[in-house]
């Protein structure tokens, strides 16, 4: 009879422990740029690319700084989004494949189940419908959004997290070691400013948000009606599916338009 209490005890403070870990997970913030396991985060060594990292704050002019900054980024930004446009335009061949009736190869059906395990999204049957909702995550992120963005959280590269964490766009992490905990971190919250081993795997982490997490749904719908309607993407449209992006909310979407019009000449600048 003891025996059997003590078994019962054991499996109620179980219960209560897996009731307390799954409301942790549910009440996690999603925004604020949150990473997902999936990130190539780096916890046990120093990130390959910091030597390589140009001193930002060491450029007295402001004008060439925001341009040095711009110039260091735009290749690995152009990099992905041309992994993405090649993603798309293959999730698209498919789409047209199957609207004319035709019926996919065992390779076409695996690489479409490889880009929705990519971008999280759950596909148990190829059709149509599904292909469309699929492309509102394959998508590419104006250029223009990303680099004032990324000016925005690091303070043009002069960030303690970016220039320890190659961390451009304030992604948090929440396992214990996966990053920098901020110096100005509220009591109770135990989150951290994920470091990553290269810059590459920090933009690639920024762009799987945008297009994977459910606080940037708004921007995936602000986009894909755009697309609808036959238009190209633009900065100063998605900027406002950003809302939930930090903890300022309009405010921050107020201070990305205005970096938006103030460097409108620089972002201009070897732009394709």
């Amino acid at each position: 009879m003891k025996t059997g209490r003590f078994g019962n005890l054991i499996l109620a403070f179980a219960l209560v422990v897996v009731t307390i870990y799954g409301l942790r997970v549910v009440l996690l913030p999603v925004g604020l740029g949150a990473v997902t396991d999936v990130d190539m985060l780096v916890v046990n060594s120093l990130p390959k690319d910091t030597a390589q990292l140009p001193d930002f704050s060491a450029i007295a002019d402001i004008r060439e700084k925001k341009q040095a900054f711009f110039d260091y980024l735009r290749p690995k930004i152009r990099e992905q989004n041309a992994v993405i446009a090649k993603e798309r335009a293959f999730v698209k061949t498919v789409y047209r494949q199957l609207k004319q009736g035709h019926k996919l190869t065992e390779a076409e059906s695996y690489q479409i189940g490889e880009l929705a395990e990519k971008y999280q999204f759950t596909i148990r049957v190829i059709d149509t419908d599904k292909l469309e909702r699929l492309l509102n995550r394959v998508d590419t992120v104006p250029e223009n959004m990303v680099l004032i963005q990324a000016a925005n959280e690091t303070g043009w590269g002069s960030s303690r997290f970016a220039r320890e964490g190659l961390n451009f766009f304030g992604q948090w992490c929440f396992k214990k070691g996966c990053g920098l905990v901020p110096q100005s971190r509220p009591d109770g919250m135990d989150h951290e400013v994920a470091r990553f081993g290269s810059v590459d795997a920090s933009v690639r982490s920024y762009f799987n948000n945008l297009n994977t997490n459910g606080a940037y749904q708004r921007f995936r719908a602000i986009r894909a009606d755009i697309r609808a309607e036959g238009g190209k993407p633009r900065a100063e449209d998605l900027v406002y599916g950003l809302i939930n992006y930090s903890e300022r909310q309009d405010k921050y979407i107020e201070e990305l338009l205005q970096m938006l019009q103030q460097n409108s000449e620089l972002l201009a600048t070897k732009n394709s």
